[in-house]
């Protein structure tokens, strides 16, 4: 039997809470067991318009908490949509490979279904461009690469969510019908607005701080199913209590969500239906996170002592994370990982390929993807997550292992210099154009013009920093001949370019 330490959590919660100024921004926590919310706090301002402070019931964009909300609508109507299908049986628009990804790869990250929003980055759109649905359907219709084979890796993607919503749609069964009923049924205010701009009831301002003050966040990509949730912290604990009771309407649901998913070989991946794994200690927690311009949230739940956390918050700086496994660490007496810098620092690359991966200390990038690593067994580190796992190990010469869930040896890159036949410019069958001018890629047109300098990997592998608002990207440019060149993200590895002169 778990003892529970509620001073504790207490303590902790409180420790980040106060860490949110009474004139900035801020967020809220609670922390609840099977009775109901045992503690509640809020710190900072819900908008610095108004001077609003931040509480429980302030109502924030929930980001990519939404997935396994979407799962569990989805998963309700299983004489319309299974698991075990393709996207082309509904969504037959789609080109192979894409058309061959499961309704189930698709929700479980292991579809390696590009990331809509970073190819668009890819393309030159800035994360404040507005895009809509029907155009953005069309884009995916036009893609015939994948990022990975279908099954063989895993790498978080919203892509996927999106292709099933539209499915879902298009036999008429809509996700915000689904989640304002499930608020309803339990006495809070659950939405799912899909466009930014949508007025949507009591919702506060995100926010973004560029280094000298904040500034208002806005997004302007077609939201869908991947990360449209808004509400409050008191909305998303009563949902996630719900859930976690699995009383009634909620028997089983759960499970189902949580429940791992598997490799083409068999292996289980540590992610469900909009739900990861997250090992803390002996203990098995289960979760997930969101994040949008200028919102931040996150859940967990331990299913064994019937508590959990969620956190919301509308600042872009905030790890809720962080905040909600220390907090439940506090409550359960779970000893946190260890963080692990067995790694040496640098930056490194495959032999051939676009991955590449900068240690520094314990804070791994790999493909742009940021994570912490932690102590394993051995000389390894592990990242411990389970849409971006890595396993590696340090040989004398070359930084090995698993990561993805696909076999990689790193070397340490080599900077042989930019060449001059690489200069010129470039254009993307979607219309995007880019320049190589010496040392450096050019992007965008007329006062959205970056110039953003080349540092070469070797083997005409080259990264370049392009920084969008409160979003910063660093992009590998790998050329595949003379005259083609892709763009490389963690979530979109795909887009290509012909050279023009």
């Amino acid at each position: 039997m778990t003892v529970l330490d509620w001073n504790a959590a207490e303590r902790a919660a409180r420790g980040f809470s106060a860490g949110w100024g009474a004139d900035e921004p801020g967020g809220a926590i609670i922390v609840f067991d099977a009775s109901g919310p045992q503690l509640v706090m809020a710190g900072g301002l819900e908008s610095l318009a108004t001077k609003t402070p931040f509480s429980a019931s302030s109502v924030v964009r929930y980001a990519s908490v939404t997935k396994h909300a979407f799962a569990a609508s989805m998963l309700s109507h299983g004489d319309v949509i299974a698991l075990d299908e393709t996207l082309s049986r509904h969504l037959p628009e789609l080109q192979a490979p894409l058309a061959d990804v499961t309704v189930g790869q698709a929700l479980d990250m292991t579809g390696g279904l590009p990331d809509v929003r970073e190819c668009l980055t890819l393309l030159g759109l800035s994360v404040f461009t507005e895009t809509k649905s029907g155009p953005l359907l069309d884009f995916l219709f036009r893609m015939n690469r994948l990022n990975f084979a279908a099954g063989s890796e895993i790498s978080y993607s919203n892509t996927g969510y999106r292709l099933v919503e539209a499915a879902l749609e298009r036999k008429g069964l809509f996700f915000r019908d689904y989640i304002r009923k499930q608020g309803e049924a339990l006495g809070v205010v659950l939405d799912a607005p899909d466009v930014w701009n949508d007025p949507v009831d009591g919702l506060v301002p995100g926010y973004w701080h560029d280094g000298a003050r904040w500034q208002l966040s806005a997004a302007g990509l077609h939201i869908s199913a991947s990360g449209s949730m808004t509400g409050s912290a008191t909305a998303l604990a009563r949902w996630v209590g719900a859930l976690m009771a699995g009383k009634g309407a909620y028997a089983g649901i759960f499970d189902r969500l949580a429940r791992p998913r598997h490799f083409a070989d068999g292996s289980e991946t540590g992610y469900g239906l909009g739900i990861r794994q997250v090992v803390l200690g002996s203990r098995m927690l289960y979760g997930h996170g969101g994040s949008h311009p200028g919102y931040k949230s996150h859940f967990l739940v331990d299913r064994d002592s019937q508590t959990g956390i969620v956190v919301v918050a509308n600042r872009e700086d905030v790890n809720a994370y962080k905040i909600a496994l220390e907090t439940m660490a506090a409550l359960t007496g779970a000893a946190l990982p260890v963080a692990g810098d067995a790694l040496p620092d640098g930056l490194y690359v495959t032999e051939s390929g676009p991955w590449w991966l900068e240690v520094r200390g314990a804070a791994l990038t790999y493909l742009d993807n940021e994570d912490t690593l932690y102590r394993d067994e051995g000389d390894r580190v592990s990242t411990r997550s389970p849409t971006s796992p890595a396993l590696l190990r340090y040989d004398g010469a070359a930084i090995t292992g698993v990561i993805g869930h696909a076999e990689r040896r790193f070397l340490p890159a080599h900077d042989d210099g930019v060449p001059e036949a690489l200069s010129g410019r470039w254009l993307s069958p979607e219309g995007a154009l880019l320049e190589v001018d010496g040392d450096a890629v050019v992007m965008g047109i007329g006062p959205v013009r970056q110039r953003m300098p080349l540092t070469a990997l070797g083997r005409g592998r080259f990264l370049f920093t392009l920084v969008d608002g409160p979003w910063t990207k660093r992009i590998l440019l790998h050329l595949l001949d003379d005259d083609r060149l892709e763009l490389v993200l963690s979530r979109a590895r795909m887009i290509e370019y012909q050279r023009l002169t």
